[in-house]
């Protein structure tokens, strides 16, 4: 079985299918940033630190 690459012919109607391949592209990576911008502050409850072990020392 051959592989053929797909190619985006050079014309405004690539350039459309193009822009809109990148539109979604670009929605999809600003929505992981944004996920794991949402997951931050939850992994940063597994680490907590209080004053008391901090007091302690090692």
């Amino acid at each position: 079985m051959e592989i053929v690459p797909m190619t985006v012919p050079d014309t405004l109607e690539g350039a459309y299918v193009l822009s809109v391949v990148d539109f979604f592209l670009s929605i999809v990576i600003i929505w992981a940033i944004s996920l794991v911008l949402y997951l931050l502050p939850y992994l940063n409850k597994l680490g907590d630190v209080t004053d008391e072990s901090l007091k302690g020392g090692h």
